[in-house]
């Protein structure tokens, strides 16, 4: 009898299990492989997503704008990286995609982003200044990108227009080769691409994101309508997952932004084993960009872009701002999990 018990017992614990198994809902998710991935990537090692009932799936593109046509098609579920005039334009024409949380912003003394110029160009003389970058190639990482209106300022501080130089188009770890070799004269690739573009050799940081764009959000969570309609429940769950995902990865810096003690290693170790940069020594190697704990926006610099993208005629339909945003899930996470207090 106690054997058939034992049984019985063990039979209803498997068809639990089964049960919690087939429960967990699969979510796409369309990140970049840039640093700022780091609250997702943390949240999915930790064990947050599964604590949801979650099992997330990271598909690598090259820029977020590469991501809108799948996110309106509703292929993907959730989409990492920064906001674009495609986004806008997929959302004036009735696609619903949203923007639902903050994932990255630049802030002085905390960007992602540098200006990097041959180091042949600075040694000679032919770049000094900002007005210099007249007549150059330059690499983005895609027209209408959030990194794009970056560039522009770059431009305008040194009295240059965009039609005064040639703009060029990769994904941000291509970036550095493209330097080295000649094929253009200046980039603007992302944390950890320009780390890992300035160890090739021959080329220059010559400005911050920050010295001509205080604060810049760079980067966003974004969901899909279906996803955020039809499975809000879900939706929410993976806020919530996100957001401590990012507090953890807050909790392991130090005051100058730098990663400390065990819970730095671990933070680091995550992002070794998932970035594309295998050296742990790289991930140390610069300040990560400012990933807020609450996923709160800012909402004025995003309004800046997109008047940018106005002026240069990137935007096909009229569409404002509000109409692309909904915090209601971020909002929702934060009153559940409280207010981000470093531990």
């Amino acid at each position: 009898m106690k054997f058939a018990r034992f049984a019985a017992l063990a039979f209803a614990a498997a068809l639990s299990w089964t049960g919690q198994a087939a429960a967990q809902s699969k979510v796409s998710v369309g990140v970049t492989g840039s640093a700022t991935d780091v609250g997702l990537w943390v949240a999915d090692k930790k064990g947050f997503f599964r604590e949801e009932g979650i099992e997330v799936t990271f598909n690598t593109f090259d820029s977020a704008a590469r991501m809108i046509s799948l996110l309106g098609a509703n292929e993907l579920d959730v989409g990492a990286g920064g906001h674009s005039a495609g986004l806008f334009n997929a959302v004036a024409r009735g696609i619903d995609i949203r923007i639902v949380a903050d994932k990255s912003q630049n802030v002085t003394g905390r960007g992602s982003q540098k200006l990097l110029v041959r180091k042949d160009l600075v040694d000679s003389g032919r770049y000094k200044t900002f007005a210099d970058l007249k007549g150059m190639k330059i690499a983005g990482s895609a027209p209408g990108s959030a990194a794009s209106t970056v560039i522009l300022k770059f431009l305008e501080k040194g009295g240059v227009t965009s039609d005064d130089i040639t703009n060029v188009y990769m994904a941000f770890p291509q970036m550095g080769v493209a330097l080295q070799n000649g094929a253009v004269d200046a980039a603007l690739p992302a944390e950890p691409a320009v780390s890992s573009a300035l160890r090739l050799g021959g080329i220059v940081a010559v400005a911050n994101d920050y010295d001509v764009y205080p604060v810049h959000q760079i980067s966003e969570i974004l969901y899909a309508g279906k996803f955020a309609t039809e499975r809000p429940e879900v939706a929410r769950k993976f806020m919530r997952a996100f957001l401590r995902g990012v507090r953890a990865h807050n909790d392991a810096l130090g005051p100058d932004g730098a990663f400390v003690g065990e819970k730095g290693d671990e933070i680091v170790a995550i992002l070794t084993e998932y970035g594309a940069f295998k050296d742990p020594k790289v991930w140390r190697s610069f300040v990560f960009s400012a990933c807020g704990p609450d996923g709160t926006l800012h909402v004025p610099s995003m309004k800046e872009d997109l008047a940018i993208w106005r002026q240069q005629g990137l935007i096909e339909v009229p569409i404002e701002l509000e109409k692309a945003l909904d915090t209601s899930f971020v909002d929702w996470a934060v009153q559940d999990l409280g207010p981000y207090v470093k531990k």
